[in-house]
């Protein structure tokens, strides 16, 4: 039986509150104010708390901060007559659960408390995403994985770090192609010289030969002063040319010459400049296909492709997800100050058999939105919102006059009819949590007829 401590200098509240929670089936405990609840809290250690924010002595938010830092597994549920988006917003940067206004709505409340309880289970229950999470270093230019297939990327690595050779990376956009470009770099001989990155794709024709090989002042309109480029920037460095693909058939002709000759020279220049760095370049297209489309100088192709690196997409190589979670919620935890670091069986499956159909960049994105909604330690289902893909969207190509949503709400509806909203069995039969479910009755505004 959930233990539960309702705090408030309002009598008549609290003994309401109290008899509707033990009529709940819960096991109830209640303070008169913060001082008193505090005592409460040390001796019985509940499960939830429920609390007004506005009282004598110490106002809950006060309470909320200090409970934190007793025990951050206690839910934390705030009452108050006063809508204030400040206090709502410094409310739920403390750690509550949630946030309700008075005077109370029964069916919102029992919701709340529902969800507040469940959340707490599954955070005692869970262990952390990964037995092994405390080897995972958590470092912006981390690649990780331990498939056969990034094992062989790691091999490449390792064979160019140490030396020059014009390396060529292919992959699918949010595979990470970036990242094995600078673990290339900061593996081996260029370590101690820039990296210095350029998409290929974000200036026109004019400003990339600007970007590249820099120019001197009176070249063009508007250089009121010389310019260094990126190819003497990086120096003895890594110059990355990310989506070399997309680069014009003049630019290609001048990079060719520059990776031939080793030499440049700026914009409206007349001196050569040697060139000393490694060029990396990247793409998502098929470069050979390219050439062969007259869309891509064959003998540039040839001088970028002395080495290549097959980058993944994240469809094959399932088996890093749990890792590339695990190694993600630390990123993410550190950078927002949260800390969601459990993931139920069910959760994992569900992001472990998505498409990502944007990679690696996608799964981040996703884990990153629901560590923002995210109110306790456990990853809730109902927070991550995948992306639908064309396949699942053609699954519903005959009831187009209907959203996806409309579809759901009806069958959730049907389903908590048919087990007479017993919601646990719901649940179970619908195949998602019951934190999910209590998510989408809310949101649905489903209610019992």
């Amino acid at each position: 039986m959930a233990k539960i401590l309702v705090i408030d200098d309002d009598e008549s509240i609290r003994e309401t509150l109290s008899n509707f929670l033990k009529r709940e089936k819960y096991e109830v405990l209640s303070a008169c104010d913060a001082i008193s609840g505090k005592e409460v809290i040390r001796k019985h250690q509940p499960d939830l708390i429920i609390s007004d924010i506005k009282m004598p002595g110490m106002t809950g938010l006060e309470l909320l901060k200090e409970v934190k830092e007793m025990n951050p597994n206690i839910h934390f549920i705030l009452m108050t007559a006063y809508d204030e988006m400040q206090t709502t917003v410094e409310a739920m940067q403390k750690g509550a659960y949630d946030y309700i206004e008075k005077p109370l709505e029964i069916d919102k409340l029992k919701l709340t408390i529902e969800r507040a309880i469940e959340n707490k289970r599954l955070s005692d229950k869970l262990d952390a995403v990964v037995e092994n999470s405390s080897e995972v270093v958590v470092n912006k230019n981390t690649i990780v994985g331990k498939t056969g297939v990034m094992k062989t990327v790691y091999k490449k690595i390792g064979q160019v770090a140490d030396n020059r050779i014009t390396t060529l990376i292919q992959g699918e956009s949010g595979t990470g192609k970036e990242l094995v470009a600078k673990a290339i770099h900061y593996s081996g001989i260029t370590k101690d010289f820039p990296f210095v990155a350029v998409n290929c794709t974000a200036l026109t024709e004019t400003l990339l030969e600007s970007e590249l090989f820099g120019h001197v002042k009176g070249s063009f309109t508007g250089s009121i002063r010389d310019k260094k480029g990126k190819f003497e920037i990086a120096g003895e460095g890594t110059l990355f040319l990310d989506e070399i693909s997309e680069i014009s058939p003049n630019l290609q002709i001048k990079l060719l010459r520059i990776i031939q000759e080793k030499e440049f020279e700026r914009v409206g220049g007349e001196y050569v400049i040697p060139m000393k760095a490694r060029v990396i370049a990247a793409t998502n297209r098929n470069l050979q296909k390219l050439v062969e489309e007259g869309k891509f100088r064959e003998d540039l192709f040839y001088r970028l492709n002395v080495i290549t690196i097959e980058v993944p997409p994240l469809r094959d190589r399932r088996e890093d997800i749990p890792l590339l979670i695990n190694h993600f919620l630390n990123k993410i935890n550190l950078e927002l100050h949260k800390n969601v670091t459990k993931v139920s069986k069910q959760v994992m499956n569900l992001l472990i058999n998505h498409e990502w159909v944007g990679n690696v960049r996608e799964l981040e994105n996703t884990l990153m939105q629901a560590v923002v909604l995210s109110t306790g330690d456990v990853l809730e289902e109902g927070n991550i919102l995948l992306r639908k893909t064309d396949r699942i969207h053609s699954e519903f190509d005959d009831i187009k006059k209907f959203s996806l949503a409309d579809i759901e709400k009806k069958h959730i509806e049907e389903m908590l009819k048919a087990v007479n909203w017993d919601k646990p069995k719901a649940a179970k039969n619908l195949g998602i949590s019951l934190p999910t479910l209590y998510t989408k009755i809310e949101s649905y505004s489903i209610s019992k007829k």
